[in-house]
């Protein structure tokens, strides 16, 4: 094989963006199919993608057809796991755009036909190639920081107005999208959360607020603290409702502090470290000498989108490791379910996740949702009509 053939399974906002990419910015791949249930979407396939492109309106047959070695799946939320395990069985390579699905229970059923596919099995973390968060997670990893003792990530710069809600049936619905900022805007940084320090929580308690700003169903702002096996804690503050919002991440160690915001990488480092100090020092009042060290970070925010497609193309075709393996996905996942099961119990959520309890619930929101099936709306570009049960 010396090029990937893609197919792109629903050519919404992402969809498009990803079959631009692949009709001639990423080596060794091509685009060869799309499919989505929309007509004008399709249409626009006809109009800007090469003619060799073979457009279809149902999965059966996108499937069936042979065209592709490689499936992108960018639909609406529910439709990740089982386009997925319909992929696989079919024997194709797939690339899930984010988030892995809704509940984790679909998508431990997606990895599990990951692994008994011997295909490879991306997801489209794609904040995972900017160089911000792949220095933090060596300065972490590495031990520069020492033991990890609190988290603290402010991500409120997500506004969205009404309009925005109002532009799809499926959004911001229990039964369309599965969940608010958690699921729509927050799974990169609920990815990167566990990724660059290389902790899962071991319990959770979340603060959700329903359609507080917002004529919405699902959460639009949270507040989530979280307790680590080694003692350290967390806490994530999200919202859509505010303008100017903050984007900062901060995570201090017996070493010091790391501080990501506006683009840069700070590092106040101590030059003995807090437990040693403490444990040597006498004067009363006083505090390790502390040096403020700006990281050197290059390459901008990175290839993000492009660079996962090339790093998965180059996977299938030589082997290279991937940056973002599919089965990782249900790690962020787990975290965000965490907070909507906390919320809703009103209690404290213990991880492994209680994923049958978590499930029971969402079908009871999913019962009272207004989703329209079948308005796929400016994002959606959904080809099955999925209730929300896998």
């Amino acid at each position: 094989m010396d090029k990937v053939r893609f197919g792109i399974i629903g050519i919404g906002n992402m969809g498009t963006s990803h079959a631009l990419s692949l009709i001639g910015d990423i080596k060794g791949a091509e685009l060869t199919a799309v499919c989505d249930w929309n007509p004008e979407r399709l249409n626009w396939a006809k109009e800007r993608l090469p003619s060799a492109v073979r457009a279809f309106d149902q999965a059966e047959a996108f499937f069936a057809a042979r065209v592709m070695d490689a499936v992108l799946i960018a639909t609406p939320h529910y439709d990740h796991p089982t386009l997925a395990v319909q992929a696989f069985e079919s024997g194709y390579h797939v690339l899930v755009e984010k988030p892995a699905g809704v509940y984790t229970k679909a998508v431990r059923e997606m990895n599990e036909a990951a692994a008994k596919s011997g295909k490879r099995f991306g997801i489209m973390y794609n904040q995972r190639t900017n160089p911000l968060y792949a220095k933090l997670r060596d300065l972490v990893l590495s031990g520069e920081l020492g033991t990890i003792r609190r988290t603290n990530w402010i991500i409120t710069n997500w506004y969205r107005s009404q309009s925005y809600y109002d532009s799809g049936g499926w959004r911001a619905t229990w039964a369309g999208e599965g969940g608010g900022v958690l699921l729509n805007q927050d799974p990169h940084q609920l990815d990167l959360w566990q990724w660059t320090t290389g902790m899962m929580p071991k319990r959770v308690r979340a603060f959700c607020h329903f359609g507080k700003h917002r004529s919405i169903e699902v959460e639009d702002d949270v507040t989530a603290y979280v307790e680590y096996e080694n003692g350290a804690t967390g806490l994530f503050v999200t919202t859509t409702g505010e303008t100017p919002g903050t984007n900062r991440f901060e995570l201090a160690g017996d070493n010091g502090k790391i501080v990501v915001e506006d683009g840069k990488l700070t590092f106040w480092r101590l030059r003995v470290p807090e437990p040693k100090f403490n444990a040597e020092y006498t004067g009363g009042f006083g505090q390790p000498e502390c040096w403020k060290c700006e990281i050197p970070v290059e390459g901008g925010i990175g290839p993000q989108h492009k660079g996962i497609l090339q790093n998965f193309t180059n996977a299938v075709l030589h082997g290279e490791p991937l940056l973002a393996p599919g089965e990782e996905g249900i790690l962020g996942l787990t975290i965000s379910n965490a907070m909507h099961l906390s919320a809703w119990t009103e209690d404290w959520v213990q991880l492994p996740l209680d994923e049958d309890l978590f499930y029971e619930k969402l079908q009871e929101k999913i019962k009272t949702s207004v989703y329209r099936k079948g308005s796929g709306g400016a994002g959606g570009g959904r080809v099955l009509d999925v209730s929300g049960t896998h």
